[in-house]
């Protein structure tokens, strides 16, 4: 981060009306890394806590007139995607990134949302892999997305450790494989950039208010790249940010439940939710 200049981080990713996930989720966790946060809408949902009630996806043309529009002006220091349900977007997402050399891409492959509801065509997934992965600095799945993405089960954490040297092998710059799911107990995120593997351990959290969890730390990382830290600092500020953003989740709505984006980093201090 140049000093005296505030950080800018762009989110391409879909719109939750209910305010948990997706455009929403990366835009309160920018604010709360002190990154100023841009956007590009790639579908506008209709959900809430309970599930995803219908999908209007963004013309094409429009996504990227978003994203030229952002670069041109207020060139971000990092990037990251989110829900980009087609292989045409996102062709045209790796076509825009390419061509304004944006640095400090997270994708964060979503492909199923909390409530179990498919956000990401088949046949998107081979595009992900061969236009999105090889720009990536970073690539966030969790267990389900890591085994769809290296086409082998993905259940532990030697599963873990193979798939994310795998992803490493198919073009990203680093895995960072969440292992929240695991069925041992406990929460276990693993990073491998190729040379170094690094491995958070926390006991698990019992709650239903997980609901946009992956947006939140892949956009918590990006925030991270965008003030100029390296990358296995901004994943331990983020993993920490999730961890605190879960635990004291405001218990909203009647379903999966948004987490806390007010809980604060160690950049801001956090808001007390009653």
């Amino acid at each position: 981060m140049t000093p005296g200049k505030l950080p800018i981080a762009l989110t391409i990713a879909g719109s939750d009306s209910g305010g948990g996930a997706g455009i929403q989720a990366d835009l309160k966790t920018f604010h709360a890394f002190g990154v100023f946060g841009t956007s590009a809408v790639t579908a506008i949902t209709a959900q809430n806590t309970m599930g995803v009630r219908a999908i209007h996806p963004i013309p094409l043309e429009t996504v990227r007139a978003q994203i030229d529009a952002v670069a041109e002006d207020l060139p971000p220091g990092s990037a990251k995607s989110g829900m980009l349900a087609t292989a045409d977007l996102v062709g045209t997402v790796a076509g825009a990134l390419r061509d304004h050399r944006i640095p400090n891409y997270v994708m964060d492959p979503v492909m199923v949302a909390t409530s179990g509801h498919r956000l990401l065509d088949e046949d998107a997934q081979e595009a992900l892999v061969a236009e999105l992965l090889p720009l990536s600095t970073l690539v966030t799945p969790n267990l389900h997305e890591a085994a769809i993405l290296t086409g082998s089960p993905v259940a532990t954490l030697p599963d873990m450790r193979q798939a994310a040297r795998r992803l490493v092998e198919m073009g990203a710059g680093a895995a960072l494989v969440k292992g929240g799911h695991l069925p041992e107990g406990e929460a276990v995120d693993l990073l491998w950039d190729g040379t170094t593997e690094r491995i958070w351990r926390r006991s698990r959290l019992e709650t239903r208010n997980t609901h946009g969890t992956g947006c939140t730390l892949s956009a918590a990382t990006a925030a991270g790249l965008a003030r100029g830290l390296p990358l296995e600092e901004a994943v331990d500020l983020a993993v920490d940010f999730v961890h605190r953003a879960i635990r004291t989740a405001p218990g909203l709505g009647q379903g999966h439940g948004p987490v806390n984006h007010f809980a604060g980093t160690r950049f801001i201090p956090g808001l007390h939710i009653p």
